[in-house]
């Protein structure tokens, strides 16, 4: 489990603005599941989505997300992971295969999973709820923001302990929200 524990440079929960952020939401709690309730629920209700609210510059780095309160999926993924990590709890980066207009082309989108003693891995995904989007909490049962509909989607197995590399520099090489959705990473499936 240590390497869902482990900062890194994406993941980067010993910086004091993450720390802190995390020791708030920690704060009071009674117990595993209700702090891992209250972060993902500031992650997904107080990080705004950079597409949906067209927000620039593009973030990556979980501090940097927190600093600037927005980033994409990958970059919320990042942020919970490292708020989590921070309270001692194992969490990791899992990705979909999705369309955005139910044909091709694919693109990834990120999300996470956190290990609670009581259910062992459970994914949940911060991405931001909207009229298309409901996304909660509510373990054992998943409710994700998206379930794969058209030939081709794919939940993808892995729990990763860092982000894919191919995320990492979609998210570095492009500095808009607008020239992240033209550039979405996907990455080739064996099926």
């Amino acid at each position: 489990m240590n390497k869902y524990l482990a900062v890194t440079a994406v993941i980067d929960w010993q910086t004091p603005l993450v720390v802190d952020q995390a020791n708030q939401l920690a704060s009071g709690k009674d117990g595993e599941i209700e702090i891992v309730r209250a972060c993902f629920e500031f992650v997904r209700d107080q990080i705004k989505h950079s597409g949906d609210f067209q927000l620039s510059p593009t973030t990556c780095i979980a501090s940097q997300v927190l600093k600037q309160g927005h980033g994409f999926c990958y970059a919320k993924s990042h942020l919970l992971a490292a708020l989590l990590r921070a309270n001692n709890i194992p969490a990791g980066l899992c990705y979909q295969r999705l369309t955005i207009t139910d044909r091709p082309p694919f693109c990834l989108h990120g999300l996470n999973a956190v290990y609670l003693a009581q259910f062992g891995w459970y994914r949940l995904d911060a991405r931001g709820n909207n009229q298309a989007v409901s996304a909660e909490f509510s373990p054992p049962t998943e409710q994700l923001a998206f379930s794969l509909t058209t030939p081709g989607e794919v939940d993808l197995p892995e729990i990763w302990p860092e982000p894919l590399a191919v995320v990492v520099q979609t998210l570095a090489d492009n500095k808009s929200y607008q020239s992240v959705l033209d550039n979405l990473p996907d990455i080739d499936v064996i099926s």
